[in-house]
């Protein structure tokens, strides 16, 4: 039955908006597994095309930052580094501002889930030295690592997948020209709505800034190297992208590379591969298992067609991109909507339309982004802090709301 991938999506919509079914709390990991196993009992799936449908890509480059996160976490090398990036945040808006455009525009070249990993600890740390609410600085870190990546071909997946196969010229320029200055308009307006969201929570006292100790000096080198080949790597690809290399270098080998010296060198390596976020890898493995069960039983495509919609305009791809992103993720959306514009001879701005609107599709909800589930999941195994859906949403729908107006205007 063709219906059950889409009932098991609702119902795992709906737990994670609740997430507790009486006195049972529900991780978003849990809700996710739940979903995959339902549509394999089910036999939407079968148990191979369940295993296929796993992006390897995806996971090993998840596991390789979660090594590297988890180091510098642990070797106090990513306090320091707190300390040094935002020692100038002299008030709570300050920080909060620094907070969004450090991350944000970090995110337009490491990849936004990459500041996800890196970042979550950061504004956990600096809420607790700071007396931040520590929802603040997580909404903060959601919507910056998002409206950020847009702005680059290689700031998220579904860019670098338009870069490559939109027959676009000279992709870093042409993101940059169409998509850097409402990316910023975007992030102030996401200062400016978490100020009016959370204004009894700004204080007006002087943050104090006290550098931390690195409380495992080698630990922290090797750390810092694995961060030093990060930045090297993701330089040799913005050049090879420049170049317009056909080069098969993805960001999953530039994270295991970052990953291996921890892995080789660290006496505490095993400690390491214990710690890291292991629920948020179950998450992302299921997600694969129901997306592609949903997506198999052609419900979204059939409902295009059926409706008739001129899927060309820039209003309706935003749309279309905001909506749909939310169902069966932002890449999947991209990898089906690219070929219909493709088709119909879509313009650059058609094209600079699906990367602005799959990828402001994040800050709808929690699912619209995997940056967002990677945030949420590390800051409940890491200090038990956590967003509920309401609690996203409530901020997240206008400012979608806003984002997508202000690219319309500039596209």
């Amino acid at each position: 039955m063709a219906a059950i991938p889409i009932i098991v999506l609702g119902i795992v919509f709906i737990l994670i908006a609740v997430r507790q079914i009486g006195s049972v709390k529900l991780q978003i990991w849990q809700t996710m597994l739940f979903g995959a196993l339902a549509v394999l009992a089910t036999g939407q799936i079968a148990p191979a095309a369940a295993a296929k449908s796993i992006n390897i890509d995806v996971m090993l480059f998840l596991f390789g930052m979660f090594v590297v996160g988890q180091a510098l976490d642990e070797s106090g090398y990513l306090s320091h580094l707190s300390y040094q990036l935002f020692k100038r945040a002299k008030t709570t808006d300050h920080l909060l501002l620094m907070i969004l455009f450090v991350m944000g525009f970090a995110s337009a070249f490491l990849l936004n889930d990459t500041l996800a990993i890196i970042g979550t600890p950061v504004v956990l740390l600096l809420s607790k030295k700071h007396g931040v609410p520590p929802k603040l600085l997580l909404l903060a870190l959601a919507f910056a690592v998002t409206i950020g990546s847009a702005m680059s071909p290689i700031g998220n997946p579904q860019n670098l997948l338009i870069a490559l196969n939109g027959n676009i010229q000279s992709p870093f320029v042409v993101f940059f020209r169409h998509l850097l200055i409402p990316t910023v308009l975007n992030l102030l307006v996401a200062y400016l709505l978490l100020k009016l969201f959370f204004r009894g929570q700004f204080h007006s006292k002087p943050l104090n800034h006290l550098q931390e100790t690195i409380n495992d000096p080698r630990l922290a080198r090797l750390a810092k190297l694995s961060m030093m080949l990060i930045i090297i790597l993701v330089l040799a690809k913005i050049l090879l992208v420049s170049l317009g290399a056909k080069t098969d270098f993805r960001m999953t080998y530039i994270a295991l590379a970052a990953a291996f010296p921890i892995i080789l060198f660290s006496p505490k390596r095993l400690g390491i591969l214990k710690r890291i976020d292991w629920p948020t890898l179950v998450f992302f493995a299921a997600m694969f298992v129901l997306m592609e069960s949903v997506w198999d039983s052609g419900f979204f495509q059939s409902g295009i067609a059926t409706l008739g919609l001129d899927i060309a305009p820039i209003y309706m791809i935003l749309a279309i991109s905001v909506l749909l992103s939310q169902l069966i993720s932002n890449v999947p959306l991209v990898a089906l909507y690219l070929p219909m514009l493709l088709h119909v001879g879509a313009s650059t701005n058609e094209m600079m339309a699906l990367a602005a609107g799959s990828t402001i599709a994040g800050n709808l909800f929690i699912l619209g982004a995997a940056s967002n589930v990677i945030i949420i999941q590390n800051a409940e195994q890491k200090a038990g802090e956590t967003l509920t859906f309401m609690e996203f949403a409530k901020i997240g729908i206008p400012l979608t709301l806003v984002n997508v107006l202000v690219y319309w205007l500039f596209l």
